[in-house]
């Protein structure tokens, strides 16, 4: 189920929200929002709703065995060990075990061996929901947070509908209090409507828009790759990532609030970054977050002074990781590999001499780099990265394109898009709208709508829902994840 489809609009949301805020206890909510979270993942994946199951109480099982090992002092580290090798063992056979055998077999196969691959789907938000179970296991075992002794409260924290496929990944400690007891305000259902609604335009008016350019160049045979295609596509695709899933985090907070939930940002303009270290502190903020506290941490030694080497080859690994964590492709791979790289060569020297230059400079570089990455992000394969790459370097192109030419892949709507995107993606977007459509009491203490906000915000569902109904099925790119 995506949040921008119809089916989720106009009936699942409107009936869970109605039904919450009917029942008058907090544990009948919680109750009433775990049926309603089981069955959002069973819309679309109901034979993997075991796994779900069996991964929360196999969680719930160790938070107890961790906790009580902590406090004894004794065995800790062996339930530890045993609760991330279970989790970790979901998701390798889920998301890389075909992945791996396909590799062993192409090296078998040069020896006269064959080994036989299975086909193995690659289950909903798994990447998403283990990470979850896995911050409240470490979290638990140093001691951040007590386990969770309700396994109907666990289970609503790591299957809330809202960051359940696609995350943000919400930490335990975020929400732990939550859990348990909650505000219900008009000002956070209201704040809650406004980021839903924002969220929303920017999943179905822009990211999916861009997102069909970015496909049409992407797809076109060499022949027909001209630099300025190609630099179009790239362009598109930069938006469309960001907006798709910026869209995803801005809807999930709004939903959040509706339901008295408080989770935190995911991103920061990642696109106005003067370093790839900067853009690093931007972009998709709660899987940097979860990388530094659990493992880039615990490879340093977890000290207030880490030897250089040490630290350059930690953020390597993590980065490695990180982009192996976005699927099971060497192309992911290489991705982290060099965000990695950057990350170190900015670390030793490089972000030292580039802070002496002009901001703009600085912005070019970074964006420049990201954009390059998205290549091979998008990317099925290294030969057609670089022959994408190549394309783009054919400036001769440029003095013989037409417009005719362009026609093909992007349309009026797409061009709108465009450029509402580029600004959009700029300081606009969190610094003029909120300011405009949104107003805080002289307390401090709340968020009230404007009313130029309320008509803006009103516009925005509109005409989203316009473009819902001439659209097909476009799900979230990090629903693959």
């Amino acid at each position: 189920m995506v949040f921008s489809s119809v089916f989720f609009l106009f009936l699942f949301l409107p009936v869970a929200l109605a039904v919450y805020y009917v029942v008058p206890t907090i544990r009948g909510k919680n109750a009433w929002l775990l049926l309603a979270s089981l069955f959002f993942y069973s819309w679309g994946e109901l034979r993997y709703l075991p796994l779900l199951l069996t991964s929360i109480g196999m969680n719930y099982v160790f938070g107890l065995l961790v906790g009580r090992a902590a406090k004894a002092g004794i065995g800790r580290k062996a339930w530890v060990v045993a609760a991330v090798t279970a989790n970790l063992g979901y998701l390798v056979y889920f998301k890389y075990w075909v992945f791996l055998l396909t590799n062993a077999a192409a090296v078998l196969g040069t020896l006269g061996r064959k080994i036989t691959v299975p086909r193995i789907a690659l289950p909903l938000g798994i990447s998403f929901f283990t990470f979850h179970a896995l911050s409240y296991i470490l979290d638990v075992a140093r001691g951040h947070v007590q386990p969770q002794k309700s396994p109907f409260r666990l289970a609503l924290y790591i299957s809330l509908f809202p960051q359940l496929v696609a995350g943000p990944i919400i930490r335990y400690g975020h929400v732990a209090d939550e859990l348990a007891v909650r505000k219900h305000t008009l000002d956070d259902f209201a704040y809650g409507i406004y980021r839903f609604s924002v969220g929303l335009a920017k999943k179905v008016l822009i990211a999916n828009v861009v997102g069909v350019v970015a496909d049409g160049c992407f797809k076109l045979p060499p022949t027909a790759l001209t630099s300025v295609h190609a630099t179009l596509g790239v362009v598109c695709y930069t938006l469309q990532i960001y907006f798709d899933f910026s869209g995803y985090s801005d809807m999930a907070i709004g939903l959040g609030r509706m339901f008295g939930f408080h989770f935190r940002e995911n991103f920061d303009l990642p696109y106005v970054a003067t370093s790839i270290t900067d853009f690093w502190k931007r972009w998709h903020i709660s899987l940097t977050s979860w990388f530094r506290d659990y493992l880039y941490v615990p490879l340093t030694g977890n000290q207030f002074w880490v030897p250089p080497w040490r630290s350059y080859s930690a953020i390597f690994v993590v980065f490695v990781l990180c982009g192996f964590w976005h699927g099971a492709s060497w192309t992911f791979v290489a991705w982290g590999a060099l965000h990695g790289t950057m990350l170190v060569a900015e670390r030793a020297a490089l972000l030292r001499w580039l802070v002496r230059l002009p901001r703009v400079v600085q912005n070019l570089y970074a964006m420049l780099f990201v954009m390059a990455g998205w290549i091979l992000f998008r990317s099925d394969s290294f030969s057609g990265a670089a022959a994408y790459v190549r394309a783009i370097f054919h400036l001769r192109d440029w003095a013989q394109v037409s417009w005719a030419s362009l026609a093909g892949v992007i349309n009026p709507e797409g061009w709108f898009a465009l450029v509402v995107g580029v600004v959009g993606a700029m300081r606009l977007q969190a610094r003029w709208l909120p300011g405009r459509l949104l107003y805080r009491s002289p307390e401090g203490t709340s968020w009230a709508a404007s009313p130029a906000g309320v008509l803006v915000v009103l516009s925005l569902l509109v005409v989203s829902f316009m473009k819902l109904a001439s659209s097909s099925f476009n799900p979230f790119i990090y629903y693959r994840f």
